[in-house]
């Protein structure tokens, strides 16, 4: 078991426990009343990657302009973040994805390094036009996932998960746009 998943079983073991001993407070006495339509029971839940910067990515066909997906986008755009990728991440709520962000466009090479899951690699040149995408499994139980590699050319890269882009009829051609924090 990998130490992101480590922590992730503990912090669950614990919000478990205590999610016992804590009740509603409304001065000592617990309430009675019956939960209203506006009464979540759910929790919201933590957003992927929440230490980055966001921003909502949408894919437009490149004929008509018609949305044909949208993701909430974590943003790596320093060397570090690059590094890591999504390979700290046990899984991907359909509506997430990673944003890599370069100075320019270039040839790149991502590999599925530690991935615990398939993803979608999406090149997107300068223009926001997507150039190639490739549908990536996940490494083999002996695998460390370097070997994978999947190469293209852009300035910005867009991960989702396996085969989001299949799913929603995303195409080389179709127009993907953001915006990026100042």
């Amino acid at each position: 078991m990998t130490r992101h998943r480590t922590w992730a079983l503990v912090v669950v073991v614990i919000a478990a426990a205590l999610g016992g001993c804590v009740g509603p407070f409304d001065g000592g006495e617990q309430s009675t009343a019956e939960p209203t339509a506006t009464d979540d029971p759910t929790p919201t839940a933590t957003p992927v990657h929440s230490s980055y910067e966001q921003t909502t990515v949408t894919v437009l066909d490149g004929d008509s302009d018609a949305e044909l997906g949208a993701v909430e986008a974590a943003i790596a755009d320093n060397g570090s973040l690059q590094y890591t990728g999504l390979s700290n991440t046990e899984s991907l709520p359909e509506d997430r994805g990673m944003l890599f962000v370069f100075s320019g466009e270039r040839n790149l090479t991502f590999v599925m390094r530690e991935m615990d899951f398939a993803i979608d690699i999406v090149y997107i040149d300068s223009n926001g036009t997507i150039t190639s995408i490739h549908h990536a499994p996940a490494p083999g139980p002996e695998e460390d996932g370097n070997d994978q590699e999947y190469s293209g050319r852009g300035q910005y890269v867009l991960e989702v998960n396996h085969h989001w882009t299949t799913d929603r009829g995303v195409e080389v051609g179709d127009q993907v746009a953001f915006e990026l924090p100042e």
